[in-house]
């Protein structure tokens, strides 16, 4: 079934034109990853898609009774409301009783003998009952706590950004839809997270559009490929790795095509500067004929970035780390960590959101002093430091501007010294857009910008804090290719494992309580020996717990809040529910075993079933646990 049609559209920003004359279709089984490098328009295309944007012309059809759901690259945020009540955001009637149910409870909680407030929960519950709301509340409790997030009561004004971005996912994928759109749901997120966020979408229901630079992600998700590229959109069935390969026959074949036409053009252009007039009807369709050839010109050159810059030289000493600690508060960021920087090294920070990834480039680069221990860095470093932030970028600059701050000229590394502006055009940057005020340039554009005056400084270290967040494809494809070729150490914290898989050969694994473990290889090895390296790290947790159970002064405020009392007094039920639930359903499998569509049906709700009872019984470990600590301190 067709959800959504788009007719000859076209799209122009003052005299920049994004796409011209575009049409594409999405059906309900269809998967679709949109690539292109950045500045086309992708973005632009998904709002056109979801109904954010008009376009200049042409336009979008989609059947009465389809819904989508789109998910912002930059979500907007209500500061004051909680998780929950950002997550039940939609205006859908089920919606709309979760987040009046939610509210009721969280004025109860402030109110308890309030008898309109019980009476109005009563009602309320029982319209939860009517609409199967409950068991959509119990996967939104899932889906964020798989997503990272826990505390469901907590304002979003506290939140960080990247979980503040988890939470809008969360939402979007909560929301039902016939069409889900995805702005770059994977960055901010850790291996883990993106791992389980794969799964997810490829067993859910109906159509998915969506922009990302993971290619793993691309590889194990889509069915389908659209690709941006000099204003033109190209259609390809399969996923990134078979997009790669139709994209080179494509080319070959319009370069065939081209070639063709060229010598074609070469004869007719002879004939009509010979002076030829149109005096007979075969004469005039020829002349017409030559027109077409001139019109139909097809552009075979390739818009490639071009990273040549050349570094300085690197002495013996690079960069010493001895024994270094971090702490804020009382979280261990980093213990006792030590390490010699060499010149081959290509190394991978991982670990999960928070854990102090960021804090040791901090440290490296001078920008945070550490509690304990020492860095010592080379006379002779000079460190490229590309960082998320971007937080020296003044948008008010002209983008020639902002280059020119690092100098008017740049050595490549064959030697040839060339001006910011000839640099610029390498980077993708054609004259029009140098002189553009960087506030006008996308997002993507702003971090190959800022990659670009990184590079500039001819660094002999690179410190790369998340490149791939808003870099495209061919983007990371060159800088890949760059990485290989320079002569100097290379530490990049990043969450895509292919890229991890391409550079790399060590990774630092950030496995928590300030432990920091050295692995050699690239990210794939990393996980490979993963379970390993836990096993050896946990061996003395056991007793480290229980000398901290020993010691831990009992709280004179554990309390259940009301709502977490009322949760508790039904989850004995709604476990009991579920159980028998997947019982009726590993029948059901005996049963259909035969009738693949009916047992993959089944077995994707097996799967959610069983998510609901985990997190069901973890809840109620939760409060038996909580239980018993409150009647200790009373006893």
């Amino acid at each position: 079934m067709n959800v959504l049609s788009g007719e000859n559209i076209s799209k122009s920003y003052g005299v920049k034109t994004l796409f011209k004359d575009i049409s594409f279709n999405i059906s309900n089984d269809e998967k679709i990853g949109l690539i292109g490098i950045n500045g086309t328009g992708k973005s632009t295309l998904l709002k056109i898609v979801a109904g954010y944007e008009t376009p200049d012309s042409g336009s979008i059809t989609i059947p009465k009774g389809i819904t989508i759901e789109y998910l912002h690259q930059n979500p907007d945020f209500n500061p004051e409301a909680t998780v929950l009540e950002q997550v039940f955001k939609g205006d859908s009637q089920i919606m709309k009783l979760i987040r009046q149910y939610e509210e009721t409870l969280s004025a109860i909680s402030k109110s308890e003998n309030n008898e309109k407030l019980q009476e109005r929960l009563l009602k309320l519950s029982d319209d939860m009952t009517t609409l199967d709301a409950w068991d959509l509340e119990s996967q939104a409790k899932t889906i964020l706590t798989k997503l990272g997030i826990t505390e469901f009561d907590k304002k979003i004004k506290v939140l960080s950004g990247g979980q503040k971005k988890r939470v809008a996912l969360a939402s979007a994928l909560i929301t039902p839809c016939d069409l889900l759109i995805l702005d770059e749901p994977t960055n901010h997120m850790d291996s883990d997270t993106i791992n389980w966020l794969e799964e997810y979408l490829q067993s859910r229901k109906g159509a998915l559009l969506m922009i990302t630079h993971d290619r793993y992600f691309l590889d194990r998700i889509v069915n389908k490929t659209l690709e941006l590229d000099g204003g033109n959109l190209y259609t390809y069935t399969g996923n990134y790795s078979e997009f790669l390969e139709r994209k080179l026959e494509r080319q070959n074949l319009e370069a065939v095509i081209e070639h063709k036409r060229q010598r074609l053009y070469k004869k007719e252009l002879e004939w009509i500067r010979s002076g030829v007039k149109a005096r007979t009807t075969k004469q005039k369709a020829r002349i017409q004929r030559f027109e077409a050839l001139e019109s139909s010109k097809v552009d075979i050159s390739e818009s490639n970035l071009d990273i040549s810059v050349g570094g300085s030289r690197l002495g013996q000493k690079i960069i010493e780390i001895n024994n270094i600690s971090k702490s804020f508060e009382e979280k261990t960021i980093i213990k006792d960590f030590t390490y010699t920087f060499l010149r081959g090294d290509r190394i991978g920070i991982i670990g999960n959101s928070g854990i102090g990834k960021s804090t040791l480039l901090n440290i490296i680069m001078g920008n945070l002093q550490c509690d304990l221990g020492s860095i010592e860095t080379g006379s002779t470093v000079n460190i490229g430091y590309f960082s998320q932030e971007s937080q020296d970028m003044n948008t008010n600059l002209r983008a020639i501007e902002y280059i020119r701050e690092s100098g008017e000229y740049v050595t490549t590394a064959d030697g040839t010294k060339i001006s910011a502006a000839q640099m610029m055009e390498r980077f993708l940057f054609t004259s029009d857009m140098q002189w553009s005020y960087i506030s006008k340039l996308s997002g993507g554009e702003k971090r190959r910008l800022y990659l670009l005056k990184v590079l500039m400084t001819s660094p002999n270290v690179l410190i790369l804090d998340e490149p791939t967040n808003d870099l495209d494809i061919d983007t990371l494809k060159v800088l890949e290719d760059y990485i290989s070729e320079f002569n100097g150490p290379v530490v990049t914290v990043s969450h895509d494992r292919y890229f991890l898989d391409v550079i790399c050969n060590k990774i630092f694994s950030f496995e928590g309580n300030g432990n920091i473990i050295v692995n050699v290889g690239n990210h794939s090895d990393y996980m490979d020996k993963k379970d390993s390296i836990c096993n050896v790290i946990n061996e003395e947790a056991p007793k480290k717990k229980e000398t901290q159970k020993q010691s831990k002064p009992k709280s004179q405020n554990l309390k259940f809040s009301y709502k977490e009392k009322l949760e508790y007094e039904q989850i004995d039920s709604q476990i009991e529910k579920l159980e028998e639930a997947l019982t009726k359903i590993e029948n059901e499998l005996v049963i259909y075993s035969s009738d693949f569509t009916k047992l993959q049906e089944l077995l994707e709700k097996k799967e959610k079933t069983e998510d609901e009872l985990l997190y069901k019984l973890e809840r109620q470990e939760y409060f038996i646990n909580l239980e018993k600590q409150i009647n200790d301190n009373k006893n």
